[in-house]
């Protein structure tokens, strides 16, 4: 009897869907045969093999982005149950349903779930977050870090660029520039490492144009939904105290 009701038993995702960047917005409703332990994946992919809508229309497929299905590419990234997370982590017995399924605004929306991440990739690059070494020769090895920065460092080295922050940051949106906490994390992370450190001033002196940390509200929606728990606010604190000792130090000649 209870592999009965197993058997019979849905799943209801609610997604909303855009067929092309200039197209309007819609939703449709999915009824998905549930499975124990299935996270949001997976029911897309029964989407995918059936793409028939609660009322019995056949409709296209759903498209989203993934590819480790371990919470370690960022790909996955969608607003679930009105929180921006990851679907290959969330699980269909521990969300509400209906499970409503979006792609983050933060970002223009390309089909679906899919959305366009160039403003993310773009702060990256104007922060220079890279080590800058050509490889073109062996250099050696390279300067060793203390044990006590390679701990913290590590922990924000785990960014895996999924845009989580940014879509729960309330001043990143098409109004302004601001270039989002990410990348002010990771001009730290770069800034520590001896070799990283040769370019500390140029990456501080971006943090200091229109659109660099002062745009940053202290809202910590941030720090609450990185999936990997990295200390972005500590790392906007710790970027306001150099940017401000760089500013004190041109102001005096130094």
């Amino acid at each position: 009897m209870a592999e009965t009701t197993v058997a019979t038993k849905t799943v209801t995702f609610i997604i909303s869907r855009q067929d092309n960047p200039d197209s309007a917005e819609y939703t449709e409703t999915f009824n998905i045969p549930y499975r124990p332990n299935m996270n949001v994946i997976s029911a897309l992919m029964e989407i995918q093999r059936n793409p028939v809508t609660a009322e019995g229309k056949k409709t296209t497929p759903v498209i989203w982005e993934s590819n480790c299905l371990e919470e370690v590419c960022g790909a996955c990234s969608m607003v679930i149950n009105g929180k921006p997370r990851q679907a290959c982590s969330a699980l269909v017995d521990q969300l509400q349903q209906p499970i409503t399924l979006q792609p983050m605004r933060t970002f223009p929306v390309i089909r679906d779930l899919v959305i366009n991440r160039e403003r993310m990739f773009s702060a990256l690059k104007k922060v220079k977050a890279w080590i800058p070494i050509d490889g073109t020769y062996d250099l050696g090895p390279g300067p060793r870090m203390a044990e006590s920065d390679r701990q913290w460092a590590y922990e924000l080295s785990k960014c895996m660029t999924c845009g989580v922050c940014l879509e729960a940051c309330p001043n990143v949106n098409d109004r302004n520039s601001f270039i989002g906490p990410s990348a002010i994390s990771q001009v730290r992370l770069f800034n520590v490492h001896p070799t990283g450190a040769m370019n500390k001033d140029e990456r501080l002196e971006t943090l200091m144009e229109d659109g660099g940390i002062e745009g940053c509200g202290n809202s910590q929606n941030c720090v609450r939904s990185c999936p990997k728990g990295i200390p972005l606010t500590t790392s906007i604190a710790a970027m306001n105290r150099d940017t401000t000792k760089l500013l004190f130090k041109k102001w005096l000649g130094m």
